[in-house]
């Protein structure tokens, strides 16, 4: 670590902007400046009891889940959007860890850590991540995995097909495009297990669904979803 002194001088000559407001940070800030933190729009959702929590309602007679979480909510034009295409389009990955940290000390601090046993990522196709290069829920279930210290997997389920893009599709059309796409495919680490499934965006729920039963079907004891946003429904 850089004296105190040296990091100064480092910051004036190569100064670190804040990835959600492009201004520059001051010593001790984390990729997003303490402005910003304060004015994310958070969703609190870890708080609220499964029938007072609207995300949870969107998967009711769908699929069982024990936690239906979201760290933010996803504004267009907004600072969330702009951490997202930070991160999913410019490579910033610091983004998905630092806010991985910051939700897992927020579940922590609500004694939801006990309950997890494994996370594990949406996948992207082998296709999409040789394109992309990383895969953005990786980045967010790092983050989470070191501040709720719970091991995470990017190998534990699979997605089987390179599907269209589910921008412009409506809930069924989503559904359809991605029912029959994940598997499990190292059984062993998730049978009897409690997995938290975490994405970048949640808005159909859609893919967090298939996901869940995949992983329900090969022997999960209980599977909960956490994403970094989720837009209106």
């Amino acid at each position: 670590m850089l004296p105190a002194f040296l990091a100064d001088l480092a910051s004036l000559v190569f100064p670190q902007t804040c990835l959600a407001c492009a201004e520059s940070l001051l010593r001790g800030e984390d990729h997003i400046c303490t402005l910003c933190r304060a004015q994310l729009p958070y969703t609190d959702y870890h708080k609220l009891s499964a029938p007072q929590n609207p995300l949870a309602r969107r998967f009711w007679g769908k699929v069982p889940l024990q936690h239906t979480l979201s760290y933010l909510r996803f504004l267009r034009r907004g600072r969330v959007q702009h951490l997202l295409h930070q991160l999913k389009y410019q490579g910033q990955r610091e983004v998905g860890l630092v806010l991985g940290r910051w939700y897992g000390a927020e579940l922590t601090t609500q004694g939801l850590q006990p309950g997890f046993d494994l996370i594990v990522p949406v996948p992207l196709h082998p296709r999409k991540l040789a394109k992309r290069g990383f895969n953005q829920s990786d980045t967010f279930a790092e983050g989470l995995s070191e501040s709720l210290q719970v091991p995470w997997s990017a190998t534990a389920l699979r997605r089987l097909e390179h599907t269209d893009s589910q921008t412009r599709k409506n809930r069924f059309q989503r559904w359809q495009n991605v029912a029959t796409v994940f598997e499990v495919a190292e059984p062993h680490t998730i049978i009897g297990q409690h997995v938290l499934v975490v994405d970048d965006v949640l808005t159909t729920g859609a893919t967090l669904e298939a996901c869940a039963v995949a992983l329900l079907d090969a022997g999960c004891r209980a599977v909960s979803i956490a994403t970094i946003a989720c837009a209106e429904h």
